[in-house]
């Protein structure tokens, strides 16, 4: 006679209290999912607009809060340095081409030549990465090269970019950039002297009304930062037609009210 099977009766799961039976189709719970990665929000995905290899795009890149405290932000040559190699690295595409960048304390500016919305996507992507590296090397060095060489990325995770279609817009964009610390009131104090922002790429610029580079009394052992010439007609030619760009000028001043909505709705950092 052969041996009974045991069967075996399902118990109802009972909630914490143990005093009714919990909602057997699960669901969200407090405190239940992944929790963010390195306590930073996730940045609402939009669709990313379509242009022409004949239109350059403004771009705007963040670094994480964290990071920013830890440098003291990133005005500093030794992360100039940083994001020097990280161009010259970059440098070697074809397809993607950044052709002006200013640094700020909290934010990178760029105005980028691109094939199309592929290219660029991993152009940054790649320029981020050795960016990144070069970084995390720079804060490892400043603390005597001692400990352990910090990993991970410098960069919150989705970038803003805008299309750049009419010479006006050109312009704008270029003095956007590359007097953007004059927006940020960085231009005064020490160093007023000197014009231009020694953080960007202003000295390989040669659209300035009021600006000679025999007057500019550069330190020996500054390198400019590395960028393409510009190749599209509009970066190249387009935007002269509204006039050289002054170096006193600053961006953002008398702003519509129209283009403030747009900025403030698209989370973009000045």
């Amino acid at each position: 006679m052969g041996r009974y099977r045991k069967i075996h009766i399902q118990q109802s799961l009972l909630n914490l209290a143990g005093t009714t039976i919990r909602d057997p189709r699960g669901g969200k719970r407090k405190g239940a999912g992944r929790p963010p990665k390195n306590g930073r929000r996730k940045t609402p995905h939009r669709r990313r607009p379509a242009f022409r290899a004949s239109q350059p795009v403004h771009v705007s890149i963040k670094f994480l809060d964290s990071v920013v405290k830890t440098v003291d932000g990133f005005r500093k040559m030794d992360l100039y340095r940083a994001l020097r190699k990280a161009l010259v690295t970059t440098g070697r595409r074809e397809d993607m081409r950044i052709v002006h960048m200013s640094i700020q304390d909290s934010h990178l500016h760029l105005i980028i030549e691109a094939d199309g919305k592929t290219a660029l996507s991993r152009g940054i992507q790649g320029f981020k990465i050795s960016a990144a590296k070069w970084i995390n090397r720079a804060i490892w060095e400043r603390g005597g090269s001692v400990g352990t060489l910090r990993k991970g990325t410098v960069f919150a995770e989705r970038y803003f970019n805008e299309v750049i279609t009419s010479p006006r817009q050109a312009r704008n964009a270029l003095s956007y950039v590359l007097n953007n610390w004059r927006r940020h009131r960085l231009d005064r104090g020490e160093g007023t002297y000197k014009l231009i922002d020694k953080f960007s790429s202003a000295l390989k610029f040669d659209g300035w009304k009021d600006f000679d580079r025999q007057q500019w009394s550069i330190p020996r052992d500054y390198e400019p930062l590395v960028v393409w010439e510009a190749r599209t007609w509009l970066l190249r030619e387009g935007w002269r037609r509204h006039g050289l760009i002054s170096v006193y000028e600053r961006p953002g001043h008398g702003l519509n009210a129209a283009t403030k909505r747009r900025l403030a709705k698209q989370g973009r950092t000045g």
